[in-house]
């Protein structure tokens, strides 16, 4: 237990550290680094699901609860995910018509965020039916 409690501080502690580092390369010398940008987010997600389920892989033995937060929280997390990522695809992108956009494999993703659920559903429907 307390080689977790370790873990999720440490894991708080790399956000904090890489996060710092790649403010001060953007702000200090204009560069923007995508490797500390996936670190910072990677590190963020060990954060929380150790804030979560006292462990930064998330849940061994999921009861009912656990598995009705993941349900929900995925569906919430999905919506989410889609409305940022058009936000994204208008701000960096800098414009505010469909004709104008030229970053198209964000393009894509956005576009692939309205289908995945529908498509996930479908598939895992005929499971059942």
């Amino acid at each position: 237990m307390h080689t977790r409690k370790i873990i999720g501080v440490l894991a708080f502690v790399v956000f904090i550290v890489v996060t710092g580092f790649s403010l001060y390369k953007w702000v200090r010398f204009g560069t923007i680094d995508g490797g500390s940008i996936f670190l910072s987010f990677l590190s963020l997600a060990y954060f929380f699901n150790w804030m979560t389920w006292g462990n930064v892989e998330g849940p061994r033995e999921k009861d009912e609860l656990d598995q009705h937060i993941e349900l929900k929280s995925a569906k919430i997390g999905y919506f989410a995910l889609m409305i940022l990522s058009v936000f994204v695809l208008f701000v960096f992108d800098g414009v505010s018509n469909f004709n104008d956009i030229e970053n198209f494999p964000l393009l894509i993703v956005v576009g692939l965020t309205f289908v995945t659920l529908p498509i996930t559903e479908f598939i895992y429907s005929k499971k059942y039916k």
